[in-house]
């Protein structure tokens, strides 16, 4: 039997952990390399607690990266709002009171136009909705590009590009003159073209790639001009603009068939995908447009106001604010 001196034994450990102490004395990196061998051989080991962390760290990163990715993104592009509507509704006298707060005189744009906005401070914003009133901080006023595109018809397509290129579009503000609406042909120009905005809202919806389809996209009808004298109400704009769009929704409906382009079997297919709304229906309302995911509101307004009076905006303003 072998019988081993427990005093020489401690002695011996002594020793060492002194020859360690004065390496490390020598040689500072000793005791980071050290440390950091330790560490590994607790993380590669089966211990509990080395499982938890690996397991906990898995679960966090791919989330920390996404958010920290998805703040990134949105530092990079402020989000945008869509000015559309006919010529001479106003929605460049909107930019420039927007962008500068105040209007100035305006001509008819050949071009997009875009213009980094702040909202005002008694403008609330979606993050700042359920703030406390007796919160004092300073409230979260996001910049946004507010981008106009030209009115005239043979113009539109930039409309289209603005929608469909920007992934950043938070909603559309189409903007109509209350007092061109009160005749046909002013009514018929205003429809046409938000009929053509609202299908292609709908197709975007509808075509989507994924399963839960793309971001949804808000509609405000701006009704411009309250304060002239022949100006409609808001609610009669809103009745009109339905009624319109059912007609010209018929006509190009009944257009389709009579040219051909649908055809025996697809016939059914090709007009269901080109009617706006609920298909077949003969009235036609903007809450049909809800199971497509466009949400769309009609409220009144005036850009310019009465001599030195500002406009009524508030409402449109409060409108971003919600989308933001």
């Amino acid at each position: 039997m072998c019988l081993v001196d427990p005093t020489a034994s401690s002695d011996h450990l002594h020793q060492v952990m002194s020859q360690e102490h004065l390496v490390s004395m020598a040689d500072p990196s000793w005791d980071d390399m050290s440390t950091v061998n330790r560490w590994l051989t607790w993380a590669f080991s089966p211990a509990i607690s080395a499982i938890l962390v690996t397991l906990v760290v898995s679960l966090l990163s791919p989330i920390l990266i996404h958010w920290y990715l998805y703040k990134t993104a949105v530092a990079k592009e402020p989000p945008s709002i869509i000015l559309l509507g006919p010529s001479g509704a106003g929605k460049t006298s909107l930019l420039t009171l927007f962008a500068n707060g105040t209007t100035s005189t305006t001509h008819t744009s050949q071009e997009p136009q875009t213009a980094l906005c702040r909202l005002p401070d008694s403008t609330r914003s979606r993050e700042d909705r359920f703030r406390s009133e007796n919160d004092n901080s300073s409230p979260s006023q996001p910049t946004f590009h507010l981008v106009d595109n030209p009115g005239h018809g043979k113009l539109r397509h930039h409309a289209t590009t603005s929608i469909l290129s920007r992934t950043s579009v938070r909603g559309l503000l189409f903007v109509v003159d209350s007092a061109a609406v009160s005749s046909t042909a002013g009514l018929t120009e205003a429809a046409e073209y938000l009929h053509d905005i609202l299908l292609l809202l709908q197709k975007r919806h509808t075509q989507g790639k994924t399963s839960k389809g793309p971001t949804a996209i808000p509609v405000l009808v701006a009704a411009n001009k309250q304060d002239v004298f022949t100006s409609l109400p808001a609610a009669l704009v809103k009745t009109k603009l339905e009624e319109e769009i059912a007609k010209v929704r018929a006509n190009k409906s009944r257009g389709l068939m009579d040219s051909g382009v649908a055809m025996d079997n697809d016939a059914d297919g090709d007009d269901e995908k080109n009617w706006l709304g609920e298909y077949g229906s003969k009235e036609f309302k903007f809450t049909q447009m809800d199971e497509h995911g466009v949400e769309v509101t009609v409220v009144g307004g005036n850009v310019r106001g009465n001599g030195d009076e500002s406009g009524k905006v508030e409402e449109w303003r409060a409108w971003i604010g919600d989308n933001l």
